[in-house]
């Protein structure tokens, strides 16, 4: 019908034949934008889409809990064989119901778990060869609570196979595989330069693991930065990595070792600024970290510095309640807000900011 328009349009001459095909691309463009949106990023929340994910996470939970049981009488080359069998299962499933656009979500998660099986493919190959970057962990479950240097090589894997993995399947939820090994990645890593590095000096171990942590994190957000500048309209893919890399350089910043007056107020201006970060980027999570780091400082506040001022705990409370207020003034006008921000901004700022919200 829109191209019938056109066309008719180019025959009463209002517009030409270059410009009829400029709008049809671009027409076009759009629905395919709009049809990946749907397909591998929009968020949804009706039944069908939370069995979906419920399903995904339960068979990863499960192969955790599997090998706690089972290692001991497998050994560690059956227990890659049996992750590789699982990823190549769930990847051929995934490549199948990849191609009806109307199961893309099921087939993304097939993918995600398959790339979730590699770590325990990695750690069945270095129990059987005894290869470790550190000391010999006690057991795979021990992955996810547990700090250990000789994760590293697991960690690596898994972003190499999610990074391969998004080359072929461009699903969202699959980085959160890649994330997550990431964030644990930035704290196994730091253990494994600790105890190379400063082994016998706990300040200096701490502070390193800090300042890894602080690193990995800023890496993380700017690559997060990135996607949202490239790939705004096939699926929210900067969403995970923006959370862990938050995480990971928030927790660093807070974890500082100075703890004068003047070092407590330059982390609030920090978390305010974060805030302000949060706005320009449209992203939650570091609006919510900054509001804790804010009321953080005005625990500190109240607790130290201002111990006996009864009035304080009162204007704590009026500010909290401020912050509220300004959060559903910001929810009700956030369209207009933002728009005013672009118009303030120069050129070059504006290139910036994503153009789609979470």
């Amino acid at each position: 019908m829109i191209e019938g328009d056109l066309q008719a349009a180019v025959e009463a001459g209002v517009i030409d034949a270059a410009a009829r095909d400029r709008l049809v691309a671009f027409l076009k463009s759009r629905e395919v934008g709009a049809a990946a949106r749907t397909s591998s990023g929009a968020p949804k929340f009706d039944v069908t889409h939370v069995l979906y994910y419920a399903g995904a996470l339960l068979v990863m939970t499960a192969m955790g809990l599997f090998t706690n049981a089972a290692f001991n009488a497998l050994g560690g080359y059956a227990l890659t064989a049996i992750a590789l069998g699982y990823g190549l299962g769930f990847t051929a499933l995934g490549a199948y119901l990849w191609r009806k656009p109307d199961l893309r979500t099921p087939a993304g998660l097939s993918i995600a778990v398959a790339v979730a099986m590699t770590p325990l493919a990695i750690y069945g190959i270095q129990d059987a060869l005894g290869v470790w970057a550190g000391d010999k962990p006690k057991d795979y479950q021990s992955f996810f609570p547990l700090i250990n240097a000789s994760w590293v090589y697991m960690e690596a894997g898994t972003i190499v196979a999610a990074a391969l993995a998004l080359r072929f399947f461009p699903y969202p939820f699959i980085l959160m595989v890649g994330a997550v090994a990431l964030w644990f990645m930035s704290m196994d890593l730091a253990a494994l330069l600790a105890k190379r590095y400063a082994p016998n000096d706990w300040l200096s171990d701490w502070e390193l693991r800090r300042r890894v942590s602080l690193y990995f994190g800023a890496a993380m957000i700017l690559i997060a930065w990135a996607l949202d500048l490239k790939r705004p309209w096939t699926g929210d893919f900067g969403f995970w990595l923006h959370l862990f890399g938050a995480l990971a350089f928030w927790g660093a910043i807070t974890e500082a070792s100075d703890a004068a007056a003047i070092g407590k107020a330059v982390y609030c201006l920090f978390n305010i600024g974060l805030i302000g970060f949060a706005i320009f980027l449209d992203r939650r999570i570091y609006a919510v970290l900054g509001t804790i780091g804010v009321a953080a400082y005005l625990g500190y506040l109240a607790f130290d510095v201002f111990k006996d001022v009864l009035a304080l705990s009162f204007i704590i409370s009026l500010i909290g309640l401020g912050v509220i207020f300004v959060g559903i003034f910001y929810q009700r006008r956030r369209e207009s807000i933002s728009a005013a921000i672009d118009a303030v901004l120069p050129q070059a700022l504006r290139a910036l900011r994503p153009r789609f919200s979470t």
